[in-house]
């Protein structure tokens, strides 16, 4: 499957490029969310679409540019791709280079594998269950991701928050740290620098989409850290009756977990 589908992401990547390179092409419109999309947007969903029907045809699409199938339908898919085509669509209209297009393939209620694509680098980040993380430059040659240990009071973790999407609960958790180092990062990027060990905590009080966080996921957990649900503790999960998903917390190797649990239970 990875095989196959790194050069659907640069197919994808090379369409969105198109139009960022050239803002009369952007064509912006709002959502009835009031969340914004481009031109690009919809590019890169035909080409990621079409090719995965073409390739894996009795495989299901959830992607936040289709129109999705009733919860009666989706609670009957055994496996299915989980596709934002453009994550980050704020920033590529900021021109900041800070989006990526996600592809997370989900087997049950787990993603079992998951691509980050970043266009402006061409940089391709893979998780595959039980097999590890690693990323690939576009020359192909792939390298191990290792998130990095750490203990949650340790003075200057380094935390990546949203740059466009920030609220007083997160906040809240930041400042329970010590002393903390803010990454401000946009789109699935964040989670990508937990995995590359360049940061080591992510707290998400905010919604976001099941495509937003999926493929991304995969990778974070197989190098290493975790993607628990803020209410409940346990790995985030797929293909709910919502596909809204839930707040959570994102980290890095947290050597001791009971303090966060601590920290969360005096949340609330």
């Amino acid at each position: 499957m990875t095989r196959a589908i790194l050069p659907i992401l640069q197919d994808a990547g090379k369409a969105i490029l198109e139009v960022y390179q050239n803002e009369s092409l952007f064509n912006t419109e709002y959502k009835e969310d009031r969340s914004p999309l481009t031109e690009a947007d919809k590019r890169s969903n035909r080409v990621i679409c079409d090719a995965l029907i073409r390739l894996f045809p009795d495989i299901p699409i959830i992607s936040e540019e289709n129109q999705q199938d009733s919860y009666e339908i989706r609670s009957g898919y055994r496996k299915f791709f989980s596709v934002d085509p453009l994550d980050g669509t704020k920033e590529f209209i900021k021109r900041n280079g800070e989006f990526t297009i996600n592809i997370g393939y989900v087997e049950g209620e787990q993603v079992t594998a998951g691509y980050v694509y970043v266009p402006v680098t061409q940089k391709t980040y893979v998780g595959e269950k039980f097999q590890g993380a690693w990323s690939v430059e576009k020359d192909g040659q792939p390298i191990a991701l290792q998130a990095k240990p750490f203990h949650l009071m340790d003075k200057g973790v380094r935390v990546v928050a949203s740059r466009s999407h920030r609220d007083p609960s997160t906040d809240k958790i930041i400042s329970l740290l010590n002393h903390p180092e803010i990454v401000s990062i946009g789109s699935a990027l964040k989670f990508i620098k937990l995995a590359e060990g360049e940061a080591q905590f992510y707290p998400r009080l905010a919604p976001t989409m099941e495509w937003d966080t999926a493929a991304a996921q995969c990778i974070v957990e197989e190098a290493g850290g975790s993607v628990i649900r803020f209410d409940n503790r346990q790995p985030v999960t797929y293909n709910k009756m919502d596909l809204l998903s839930p707040y959570f917390i994102a980290f890095g190797r947290m050597m001791d977990p009971e303090a966060l649990y601590e920290m969360l239970d005096k949340l609330g």
